[in-house]
């Protein structure tokens, strides 16, 4: 049962469990067809920034043909997909439904509850994750070489729970700007689309959220270089200048000096302009 709250002569609906499972379910499937793909396309992008991208293609479709660009996917989307629904889409919407009971507009609610959302994820499970996938990526040997689980215990080993957990700041401040962004952008696009379609007493429909979340999703690259800081933290590629030990900082100062500015976008069609919008 949804809890309704009138705040300022509004009903605000608290979305019930039923709905942060549909989602979930939603997301699940989303990883498991078309978005692993795209994800292990950006990531090969963002970890070779010199590297064409039929090149790439080609470097994904050589470690295992089709199967190739699905490295990663078990366990490891998996966790991270259905922390999503567990995590992200929970904190989300408790966040913003209490903004909106504060009194906060739906897009200022949204960006409250994407950042919040997107932290706790980042910091519960999202980390170890996104490091495990890049591992896959960008590992040297072929893909059937050694399983995950032993890449996981070898790097626990040498480096302990940071080690399994590299680059979670960069995870937290991406999710945090880009659920923020999403959520927002979203509500506010929904709202407009509304009141062009319906007028000012209007309720949104199917394609007018459905639209909301493609420009939301299409319109959050800005943050694409915190995407290539992550993944080069994560990424266990060894070339000449790499810094030791990175952190935001360092890295950041090493992508500039290899690549310059353009370096900080690549990998930005396969992330947002395909994925972000299914």
């Amino acid at each position: 049962m949804a809890t309704l709250v009138k705040s300022n002569a509004v009903v605000l609906e608290k979305k019930p469990i039923s709905y942060q499972t549909l989602l979930l379910g939603l997301n699940m499937f989303e990883t498991s067809t078309l978005g692993q793909p795209f994800e292990v396309m950006k990531t090969q992008m963002a970890a070779n920034r010199g590297q064409p991208m039929m090149d790439g293609l080609k470097a994904i479709y050589s470690r295992g043909g089709i199967f190739g660009f699905y490295q990663g996917l078990i366990p490891w989307a998996w966790i991270e997909a259905s922390t999503k629904g567990a995590v992200l889409l929970f904190t989300a919407s408790e966040l913003e439904y209490r903004s909106s009971v504060a009194g906060a507009s739906p897009f200022l609610a949204g960006i409250i509850g994407g950042m919040g959302g997107g932290i706790a994820q980042a910091y519960s499970t999202m980390g170890f994750c996104t490091f495990m996938k890049t591992v896959e990526v960008t590992r040297q040997k072929s893909a059937g070489t050694e399983s995950t689980f032993k890449i996981a215990g070898d790097i626990y080993r040498r480096e302990g729970i940071a080690g399994i957990n590299k680059g979670v700041n960069a995870v937290a401040l991406r999710q945090c700007t880009n659920w923020a962004s999403r959520f927002g952008i979203a509500r506010y696009a929904q709202d407009a689309i509304v009141k062009k379609r319906h007028g000012e007493n209007g309720v949104a429909d199917v394609m007018d959220k459905a639209s909301a979340s493609i420009i939301a999703g299409a319109l959050s690259c800005w943050n694409q270089p915190l995407e290539v800081i992550r993944v080069e933290m994560q990424s266990q590629l060894k070339t000449p200048g790499r810094p030791e030990n990175m952190s935001l900082l360092n890295t950041t100062k090493y992508i500039y000096s290899i690549n310059g500015l353009s370096g900080f976008y690549r990998g930005l069609a396969p992330r947002d302009y395909f994925r972000a919008m299914l």
